[in-house]
């Protein structure tokens, strides 16, 4: 086995969390488990009006959450907004299981600091994959793997001062699971209320809940490995990054 790189990948904790970790298998596991259970089942059989409906509104309506809120709005403050309109975004952005607003910028932000460079968390190229499959693991670790590694390493104040001063973001922190249960309960709720029975709130929360958070997880993954190896480069760059169009439709930009 190849010896691990020798570069510090946090400056916080020695290791992502076991309850990091554990939280994280949840939200990639699963969803698609879900999606799959939901095509077995439910096949030609239980999707209707409303289950399109919310899958297509609260894929967008989350994502803005992370591409307007997680990231231009908590990560590199690129506009002010009401406390209101911050808080709605967090709580969308926490809506798509991709952790909490502290563990998700600052494992960003130390990504721009360090893009593709030893210490980036997410990048394909550091150093993180040897051997002559290396382009394939680079990309999976890129994609998947690295939050079962350097997932919320970074949670202190060197990439995260303003977001433990802001009470607001703390706030929402402390109830994210609360913003898990809504992402999968209003599905089901409005499904229910809906179509009056326990079967059409089950299949509102497969393609509402499941299936939707499969999907937006995967395209935003897509950012991370996608996106720093295939795409055009139509500028000078100090990382691998390239412009896709395919993953910038999916996330909104982002890509």
């Amino acid at each position: 086995m190849a010896a691990e790189p020798e570069h510090a990948i946090a400056t916080v904790r020695p290791g992502t969390r076991t309850v990091s970790k554990a939280l994280m298998l949840v939200a990639v596991i699963v969803p698609p488990i879900g999606l799959f259970s939901a095509m077995g089942l439910l096949w030609g059989v239980a999707f209707h009006t409303v289950d399109a409906v919310l899958l297509a509104s609260l894929y967008v309506l989350c994502a803005f959450g992370i591409t307007v809120g997680f990231h231009r709005y908590f990560t590199h403050k690129g506009f002010t907004a009401h406390p209101i309109v911050v808080a709605t975004l967090g709580i969308l952005g926490c809506m798509t299981m991709q952790g909490p607003i502290t563990q998700w910028v600052t494992d960003h932000r130390k990504h721009h600091a360090l893009s593709d460079r030893p210490g980036d968390p997410h990048s394909p190229h550091a150093g993180y994959a040897t051997g002559r499959l290396r382009a394939v693991r680079g990309f999976l670790h890129a994609h998947v793997f690295w939050m079962f590694r350097n997932l919320g390493m970074e949670r202190g104040r060197e990439y995260g001062r303003d977001l433990y001063d802001d009470r607001l973001i703390r706030t929402i922190d402390r109830l994210y699971l609360l913003w898990v249960v809504l992402s999968l309960g209003l599905p089901f709720a409005v499904g229910y209320a809906v179509g009056g029975t326990l079967e059409r709130g089950f299949e509102a929360f497969m393609w509402g809940g499941l299936l939707r958070i499969f999907l937006y997880q995967h395209a935003t993954f897509s950012v991370n490995s996608v996106c720093h190896m295939f795409g055009r480069r139509e500028y000078a760059s100090r990382d691998e990054s390239r412009n896709n169009w395919v993953v910038a439709a999916l996330v909104f930009g982002e890509g």
